[in-house]
């Protein structure tokens, strides 16, 4: 899984291991939405065993995306990406949403 953030101005990068080295077309669908964009605008950069791709993301916190990468109608690469803001050393499903029940823990045994 990839994880972006939501950020819209600067170029982020995703590293993936295609399975060729031909690329016509990037798309990201939303996967709550359904709606599927395509990137443009993007730079592949070709390290041998590994390629990375830099290119502009209008992504939604919490969203999670499918990205597909094809050289015409053949899928060379798909992979799920999770949006966040959260830094993904400390990241957490219930940031600032989890209240904790308090109970006085009373019960009583019938024997």
């Amino acid at each position: 899984m990839i994880i972006l953030t939501t950020e819209n101005v600067n170029t982020q990068q995703v590293f993936f291991i295609p399975r060729s080295t031909t690329f016509t077309n990037v798309y990201v669908t939303d996967e709550q939405t359904n709606v599927t964009t395509e990137i443009t605008g993007y730079v592949i950069s070709d390290f041998g065993y590994y390629v990375q791709l830099k290119g502009v993301f209008n992504l939604k916190e919490n969203h999670f995306y499918t990205i597909e990468i094809k050289n015409n109608t053949d899928i060379i690469f798909r992979d799920k990406i999770f949006c966040t803001d959260q830094s993904t050393s400390s990241f957490s499903v219930n940031n600032a949403q989890y209240t904790s029940n308090t109970t006085t823990n009373e019960f009583i045994v019938y024997e």
